[in-house]
């Protein structure tokens, strides 16, 4: 089965020294030994990019060089494969959010949903499962849901 990591998930697994690393690294290990495979979009990798790169001044900026930021998303798409967008999406997305009544930071939400639905991908790995909850095509885990089972 294909599991959607989001971003919180990919910039967590690569630094050390935040509190949820282990817990993430863990659950990754999980998926691989049950033989699912954990997978990410392109829209997942620029926001990767954002945080990375965005100053440490900035909200949750991690003021990396472009340098480093390009070794570590490196690293990610080694663990992750990275599933292309898809032209039918939008319309998808679109669907959603007049549907849910999706509005402002949420609609990026909505166009992971979109994604994943039109991927045929149910299932998530995400620090942020209510952000999900929305929809009921997605089953949302954290990685100690993961881990608990």
């Amino acid at each position: 089965m294909l599991i959607h990591a989001d971003t919180g998930i990919l910039l967590r697994l690569l630094d050390r020294a935040d509190p949820f690393h282990a817990s993430i690294r863990q659950a990754i290990r999980r998926l691989h030994s049950r033989g699912d495979e954990p997978v990410t979009s392109p829209q997942n990798a620029a926001e990767f990019w954002n945080v990375c790169t965005r100053p440490v001044s900035a909200r949750g900026g991690f003021g990396l060089s472009v340098q480093e930021t390009d070794r570590r998303l490196r690293i990610l798409e080694r663990i992750f494969r990275l599933v292309p967008d898809a032209p039918s999406a939008y319309a998808v997305w679109r669907q959603l959010v007049v549907r849910h009544g999706v509005q402002g930071v949420q609609v990026h939400d909505a166009r992971l949903a979109a994604w994943m639905q039109v991927h045929g991908i149910t299932h998530l790995l995400t620090l942020n499962p209510a952000d999900f909850s929305r929809y009921p095509s997605i089953t949302a885990w954290t990685p100690m849901d993961l881990l608990a089972h």
